[in-house]
């Protein structure tokens, strides 16, 4: 008799043991694999038997929400965007048939519930196995609508984006791409936006041209050449310059900007007066001074050379930098930059608005570069409440030259070439870009900013494809709504 009982009490154990490896092996080492099977139809359904999280701007309106589906005597939720092509760069999709991307992507752990404690997680599988409902957590992110709203509708009908970042903290504030797309039209009629016409090339709408688009940054990349030049120590703002209206490059004149038809002659002048009125061929000396490998080493200070750590998905992200082919070059590759021509943001050199908008915001905060995020808060269902913490990538330049920098980018706004990105009563610091795409074509303009430079609560980048105009015209005035909303809305915050 003992004999048997000890034989079932082994036989369950060794049928309890398997059952937990199996169930381990499926839950855990499996499931991965299993779950990067498009064609799993069980996986499919099962994302959408998920009580989604909300995603959430900053003052708490509802950017991304369930609609609930019964079917089958099954609960599913599918996902709806109130707010349509307004935020559908940074909120993305989350579709049956075509996956995830943006925020629903990269935070999909948090929306879902994932990203848990040990015991959220037990409770997770627990409730997985009974068949109860799982709950994500809401997401709060930094946008400010009402920068937002004036972004997309100042951007118009124009290709190009817009994006502002709180400078001490790296919260992106606004992100516009333009043309945008109504992600609800994604799963049921995408037709709609295949359809989708604009004033480029390639309308693009899906392409987030804030974090994807590559473009040549113009004068607007002056900013990281001055800050190589004065932290260097090899100038500074009162360095004596002789400009003929060109300087020589490999034997060639690389000419001032044709702004009136001929290049702009300045004759003697400081590199302070060079910034403030953009003068191509004194920032072409200065590269050639400084040589391509300290010049291109400034610049990955600032983040360049790599995609930037921003809380949103790898494949919708571009790094900065040298492009040869379509291929970015790498730090021991830096020799097949032009140093005159890379110094006032012309030859190899591509950048997305992110990237100058971090530039922007690391001047503003007196040299040092912050992580950028839009995920401010994780809001879970039992009320806790996460804050993401900001974090600082590194010190790009030292606080003296962020200073003198901050000075030069101010006289750029009161008297230079970006006098319309002016503010009543408040000082801003910008500087402009025209990138010139070769004979007979349009350009690119930038106009990168931060403000108030005394005391800086945003740094924005803006850019314009095919514009017949200068950055000063075009991006300037867009830039100073954007501040402009920002700044009413905080001072409105603060009192």
């Amino acid at each position: 008799m003992n004999a048997r009982v000890r034989f079932l009490a082994l036989s369950s154990l060794v049928m309890l043991v398997a059952l937990i490896v199996a169930s381990t092996y499926w839950q855990a080492w499996a499931a991965p694999d299993l779950a990067n099977k498009n064609d799993n139809a069980i996986r499919q359904i099962s994302e959408f038997t998920i009580d989604r999280g909300r995603i959430l701007a900053a003052d708490g309106t509802v950017l991304a929400r369930n609609r609930v589906v019964h079917t089958n005597n099954r609960t599913y939720y599918y996902r709806r965007y109130p707010l349509g092509a307004l935020t559908a760069a940074a909120v993305g999709y989350a579709t049956q048939n075509r996956s995830r991307t943006g925020l629903e992507h990269s935070a999909s752990d948090y929306l879902t519930g994932a990203d848990q404690s040990l015991a959220g997680a037990l409770k997770q599988i627990g409730d997985r196995l009974l068949g109860s409902t799982i709950h994500g957590s809401d997401i709060r992110l930094s946008l400010n609508l009402a920068a937002q709203r004036v972004a997309m509708n100042a951007l118009g009908a124009n290709c190009g984006a817009a994006v502002a970042i709180e400078p001490s903290t790296g919260r992106v504030l606004e992100l516009a791409s333009k043309p945008s797309y109504n992600p609800n039209d994604v799963e049921s009629h995408y037709g709609r936006i295949s359809n989708i016409r604009a004033a480029c090339k390639s309308a693009s709408p899906l392409v987030d041209r804030a974090t994807q688009g590559l473009y040549p940054p113009g004068s607007s990349f002056k900013i990281v050449t001055a800050a190589a030049a004065l932290d260097s120590g090899k100038f500074t703002p009162e360095s004596i310059f002789h400009d003929p209206g060109y300087c020589t490059e490999y034997g060639q004149p690389v000419k001032n900007f044709a702004d009136l038809g001929r290049p702009e002659v300045f004759g003697t002048i400081t590199l302070f007066q060079a910034f403030e009125h953009s003068v191509n061929s004194v920032f072409c000396n200065v590269g050639k001074a400084l040589e391509i490998h300290p010049l291109m080493d400034y610049a990955r200070r600032f983040g360049f050379g790599v995609k930037p750590p921003i809380d949103l998905p790898s494949n919708s992200l571009q790094a900065s930098g040298l492009y040869l082919h379509g291929r970015l070059l790498g730090a021991n590759e830096d020799w097949r930059g032009d140093p005159g021509r890379v110094a006032f943001g012309q030859d190899k050199l591509l950048v997305t608005p992110l990237q100058m908008a971090m530039v922007a915001a690391t001047v503003a905060n007196g040299g040092v570069l912050m992580r950028p995020h839009l995920v401010d808060k994780v809001i879970r269902r039992d009320g806790t409440v996460d804050k993401i913490t900001p974090q600082e990538i590194g010190r790009a330049i030292k606080p003296e030259t962020a200073a003198e920098l901050t000075q030069m980018m101010e006289a750029v706004v009161s008297g230079g070439t970006g006098t319309a990105a002016q503010i009543a009563g408040v000082r801003v610091a910008g500087k402009t870009g025209t990138a010139e795409n070769g004979l007979g074509r349009p350009n690119t303009t930038w106009f990168v900013a931060f403000a108030p430079a005394d005391a800086p609560r945003v740094a924005v980048a803006v850019v314009l494809e095919n514009q017949s105009g200068t950055g000063g015209t075009t991006a300037a005035p867009i830039a100073r709504e954007i501040m402009q909303a920002i700044l009413a809305s905080t001072a409105n915050s603060n009192s």
